[in-house]
């Protein structure tokens, strides 16, 4: 009994002292910046921190997006390494690093779901003096509650005593606010009001006005110029699973590939869907959704979202696909716009796509990115080497008929 109370004791001892040491780490990095919300995290952390380093200011980022990264001061990035999977504890880690580096701030993002874990990520290893939430929408309900303002209270856990938070949140904003104020908190609504086409076009991937507005806001509040802080924004290096176009021109057919596996919540996938083919005409338009047997409900969820886009087929790849194509036929999409394709090699994926298409076809890839095998960045790594091949014959084909 007394070698239990000795353990005990032993135990609380080093936990405080390790709390102690931890408090110390994260007050010497002033600027401590925590984004969290159900889409566009990981872009905001990335726009934020470019913008950060761009107006002179030593900056830590780390990501939990597609790839968990480090990026430095430098914007240099380092990948993380998960041996036991994704645990918040991670997060003390980071700040244990980047204390060493000395940065003026960190961008963080939120890697719980759970609301209590995140509750304890903001409270115990964080304790941000600015708090971004993206935005409010229908995902992982699972765990934090069966509706959209149930996951917005979850979300606003990460909403500090006594700070700021910006959010580009406007349905439930009031909630947020609601949150903010009794945690005596400025809270401040973002809306892309002054961000321009021409802005969005210096970026060499797809970013949204939203994200871009968010980050912009955060910087300006920290200090940063609008016009440094963006053409930081615009010369980083995007996400992962940033939404990137694939273009392939091959056997007098033209491919559009559009990785959008990132969005993987019904809200999300259908605005991106209508802003990528809402104008299109004459064309087929493909939907791959890619499933994990692990969370099916988000399949069923982007298969009910599916019932309300103008798609000519929906293509069902990873795991469960026969079961994922039995549960379209029951909400009524056609079993001929139809196909459960599993797990099969990529080529062969390819082939059948191309062969839906009579001369122009716009695929977008939603769900989820990863699974067993990682299925969806395989459709991602595939479709992107088979853009470059049609690229450089197109590059040779102008050699030839333009030649130098």
């Amino acid at each position: 009994m007394l070698i239990l109370i000795l353990a005990t004791i032993i135990l609380v001892l080093n936990w405080i002292v390790e709390y102690i040491r931890h408090y110390h780490k994260v007050q010497a990095i002033p600027i401590r910046i925590h984004v969290n919300g159900t889409r566009g995290k990981s872009s905001v952390t990335r726009l934020i921190a470019a913008g950060l380093r761009a107006g002179n200011i030593p900056t830590i980022a780390k990501t939990t997006g597609t790839m968990p990264r480090v990026i430095m001061a430098d914007g240099t990035e380092a990948s993380i390494v998960r041996l036991m999977g994704a645990n918040i504890i991670e997060q003390k880690y980071i700040f244990r690093f980047a204390a060493g580096c000395n940065p003026k701030a960190i961008v963080i993002e939120c890697m719980a779901v759970n609301p209590i874990y995140q509750w304890i990520t903001e409270r115990m290893f964080v304790k941000s003096t600015i708090s971004v939430i993206t935005n409010c929408r229908a995902d992982h309900m699972d765990l934090m509650g069966a509706s959209v303002p149930s996951v917005t209270m979850s979300l606003s856990n990460t909403i500090p005593e006594n700070g700021v938070c910006y959010t580009a949140e406007e349905d439930y904003f009031g909630l947020l606010k609601k949150v903010a104020d009794e945690r005596k908190t400025k809270i401040i609504k973002v809306r892309p009001k002054d961000v321009t086409t021409n802005d969005l076009h210096h970026f060499h991937y797809i970013e949204h006005a939203e994200n871009l507005q968010l980050a912009l806001a955060v910087c300006e509040h920290v200090g940063v110029p609008r016009n440094v802080a963006l053409k930081g924004m615009q010369d980083a290096h995007p996400d992962p699973g940033a939404l990137k176009k694939y273009v392939i021109h091959e056997r007098n057919k033209k491919l559009f590939f559009y990785n959008v596996f990132a969005a993987n919540d019904p809200d999300s996938t259908g605005m991106i869907w209508n802003m990528i083919t809402g104008h299109l005409k004459g064309v087929e338009k493909i939907i791959i959704l890619n499933g994990r047997a692990d969370r099916f409900f988000r399949s069923e969820q982007l298969v009910d979202a599916c019932t309300s886009l103008d798609f000519s087929y929906l293509i069902l790849t990873g795991e469960l696909s026969e079961k994922a194509m039995s549960y379209g036929c029951s909400k009524g999409i056609p079993k001929d716009k139809m196909f459960a394709f599993g797990e099969m090699d990529p080529a062969e994926l390819y082939e059948k796509l191309f062969n839906l298409t009579n001369k122009e076809a716009h695929i977008v890839g939603i769900g989820n990115i990863a699974g067993r095998i990682k299925y969806g960045a395989t459709i991602v790594k595939y479709f992107k080497h088979r853009s470059m091949d049609t690229l450089d014959s197109l590059e040779k084909a102008k050699e030839d008929i333009f030649p130098e």
